[in-house]
Parts: structure tokens; sequence; C-alpha cells
């Protein structure tokens, strides 16, 4: 097949072609480009000899195509509107958008934050589905390469290629199952430390905030469970004499579906800082911005 060069092609004529399919009157076709009659004539001169063919030729109505003009017309103007699109500002409709918007989250936030998001998809965008992908550690890697859109969590030090962005503070709070006897008055750390517990691992990596804590005044606690998830580390302890040290609103919340019985945490800890997390590559994208403004539009209540 020959090679076209198309440097050598002037391809704002195509313009002109498609303005005289509209028209069929070089006058007029000049008139919707802002080209005088003289201008259009000579440019109507440099389409035929860049295409090849007369393309308009004079008839009893006006202008009529010639064969090619007529095999042209279609192609040209659908290579105009995907110009066009091309160069348009991009735009994102939330009612008519499809596809889908894969989230990395362990089940604390997924129990909190994701539930709201789901609702809010099917009011504003119906046919956007959400998908939670399977964690991994801080999740930071599958931001990275792409295997999610955005990841929810608390994260340290990250690559130059990842925006953060904040989406609330927490504390941590304890519960024990509901008619745990012997806390009346509270949770003392003395309790505390001779309890046994459940202790939930994300990442696997590091000691937790409270180990970290309790270390600084020279105690440890016996961890006689460690699980993966909040939810079954609260089922865990609404079945048995154990604790479970957690995120605040997560305790609340779980306290009103589980048996479960809210006590102060005897300990000073940091707050918890959640926040959301993406590539570059999906920053200035309308959808993808639409979806980090309904997650902030989610946790505004909370703080």
């Amino acid at each position: 097949m020959h090679q076209v060069d198309l440097s050598a092609i002037d391809l704002n004529l195509l313009k002109l072609f498609e303005a005289l399919v509209r028209e069929r009157s070089v006058t007029q076709a000049g008139l919707r480009l802002g080209l005088s009659q003289p201008a259009s004539s000579r440019a109507l001169g440099r389409l035929r000899t860049m295409l090849g063919d007369r393309l308009v030729v004079r008839g009893k109505l006006g202008l009529e195509l010639t064969p090619r003009g007529e095999a042209l017309a279609g192609p040209v103007a659908r290579l105009l509107d995907d110009a066009r699109g091309i160069v348009s500002p991009a735009v994102f409709d939330p009612a008519s958008a499809t596809g889908r918007i894969t989230i990395a989250a362990h089940d604390h936030l997924s129990l909190l934050v994701l539930a709201d998001l789901l609702a809010r998809f099917e009011r504003h965008a119906p046919a956007l589905s959400l998908h939670i992908a399977q964690p991994a550690g801080d999740n930071v890697r599958l931001v990275e390469h792409g295997k999610v859109d955005l990841a929810l969590g608390i994260f340290e030090a990250l690559p130059g290629s990842l925006y953060r962005r904040g989406l609330y503070t927490d504390s941590l709070t304890c519960v024990v199952r509901s008619d745990h006897p012997g806390f009346a008055g509270g949770l003392s750390l003395e309790r505390y430390v001779a309890l046994r517990h459940v202790a939930v691992t994300i990442s696997g990596v590091g000691e937790s905030a409270v180990d970290v804590a309790l270390s600084t005044l020279g105690l440890t606690r016996h961890v006689a469970l460690r699980v993966p998830h909040f939810l079954a580390g609260a089922m865990f302890v609404a079945d048995s004499d154990m604790i479970l040290t957690l995120p605040s609103r997560l305790a609340r919340r779980l306290a009103q579906r589980l048996p479960l019985m809210l006590l102060d945490l005897p300990l000073q800890v940091a707050p918890l800082s959640f926040a959301m997390i993406w590539h570059e590559r999906f920053h200035g994208d309308p959808a993808h911005a639409w979806v980090r403004q309904q997650l902030l539009d989610v946790v505004a209540s909370f703080n």
C-alpha cells in the first residue's frame, strides 16, 4: 500500500470539503469557515489537487458531488468528528457512565465508607460498578502497578508517582462482649494488659501502634489470636472473653450489629489518619476525579 506523507498534506482542507458537502456552495462554505470567496476558491483548488479529484461540479441546483466526493463525504465527516473529540476537553457524565471502578480497601474502610459510596453510585451513576480488590498489604503496590484505581488506608512514605488526599482522622477504642463481667468502672491499663487480645494484622509489617505504645511503658500484651479482618476479630470477641482494639468509628458501627461493649483505650496512641491514594496517570481524568469527590463527600460528616 502506498504510504502517504501526512506532513505534506493540509488536513484543514478537509474542513472545507465538509462545508462544501453541507452548503453545496463555495461562497457559503467559505463563510462557514470565515474565508473570503477568493480564498475559498483557492482552497478548493488545493483540495482537488490533494485528493486527485474535482470533488464538486456545478449542477442545476448548485454544486454536486462527484462519485469520489460522495465516497469521501462520510469518512471525512467521521474523521473530523473524531478529531474534534480528541482535542475537546474530556467530560464525564455520571448518569450515562459505564465501566468499573476498582478500589483497594481492607474490611474496616469497606464497612465504613464503601456502602455509602455505592449508594451514591446507584443514585448518580447507576451503570457504573464498584469492585473491591483483594487487599495486598498497604495496597501501594496495587496502585503503582495499575491494578486498582484507588486505595484507602493509612499510608507512610509514597512513591513520587502517587497522590494522597486525607479523608478523616480517628482514635482507637476497645470492644468486649456485651455481658463481659467486671467493667462497670471502665478499663484500667492493668486489666487491659491482663486480658487475652485479638489483633488484626493488615500489612504484616512492623509492630502495631498499640504494641509500640505499650513498649514505651515497658509493657506487653498477650495476643491470643491474629486475624486479617476486623469483622472476624469482632465476631470472635463477641463469643469469647477476649478484647479487640480497633478504630472508634468502626467499633461503634459494629456495636450496633453485634453484642459488643465499647471501652475507652487506657493508653495514649497517636490519632489514625486515613487517606486515599491514586496514580498520577488518573489525576486529571474526569471520571476518576468524580469518584474521588464522592469519597470526600461520604466522609465529610465524619469530621
